[in-house]
C-alpha cells in the first residue's frame, strides 16, 4: 500500500477547526427552530424564504436564494411545493417576462405569525444564555467572516 505525503501544514484537531466548529454551532442554533417547525409543515429553509419575503417583500428569486441562503436550483423547488401549499405566489416580472416575482401569502404569514412569539423567545434565550455582548460581538465576527470571500 502506497503511503502518503504528510501535508507541509498538517490538519488542527477537529475541535479547533473553523468548518466543525461552525456546523456544531448551526446545530445548537438551529435545533431549537427545527424543533419550533416539526408541526408546521415547514422545514428550515421554507421558514427562511418566508421571512425574507415577509422582510422584504415580493422579490425575484435570485434575491430570494442570497437572502435566504439556498442555491437557486434547490430554491425553484422549495418554491414550487410552497406555491402547492398556497404560502406562496409568483408573478411574471412585468419588466423581464425571463423573471418570476414571489410574494408571501396569507397561509404564509399566518405560519409567520403564529410561530413568531416562539422564534423570539427562542433568540431572547440565545442572548440570555450567551451574553448579549458576546452575542452582538459573533454577529458582527461573522458578517466580517463574510466579506472576507476566500477561493479555493
Amino acid at each position: 500500500m502506497k503511503e502518503m505525503p504528510k501535508s507541509a501544514l498538517p490538519l488542527r484537531h477537529t475541535n479547533r477547526s473553523l468548518p466543525i466548529a461552525l456546523l456544531r454551532a448551526r446545530e445548537v442554533v438551529m435545533g431549537p427552530v427545527r424543533d419550533m417547525l416539526a408541526d408546521t409543515g415547514v422545514n428550515e429553509q421554507k421558514w427562511r424564504v418566508l421571512r425574507v419575503l415577509d422582510e422584504g417583500g415580493a422579490q425575484d428569486q435570485n434575491t430570494i436564494a442570497h437572502k435566504a441562503c439556498l442555491l437557486l436550483p434547490s430554491l425553484t423547488r422549495i418554491l414550487r411545493a410552497m406555491e402547492e401549499d398556497a404560502l406562496i405566489s409568483r408573478s411574471e416580472d412585468p419588466t423581464d417576462r425571463r423573471r418570476s416575482i414571489v410574494q408571501i401569502e396569507d397561509a404564509g404569514r399566518h405560519i409567520l405569525e403564529a410561530n413568531g412569539a416562539h422564534a423570539a423567545a427562542l433568540v431572547a434565550q440565545m442572548r440570555t444564555l450567551y451574553g448579549e455582548e458576546k452575542y452582538e460581538q459573533l454577529l458582527d465576527l461573522l458578517e466580517d467572516l463574510q466579506t472576507i470571500g476566500m477561493k479555493p
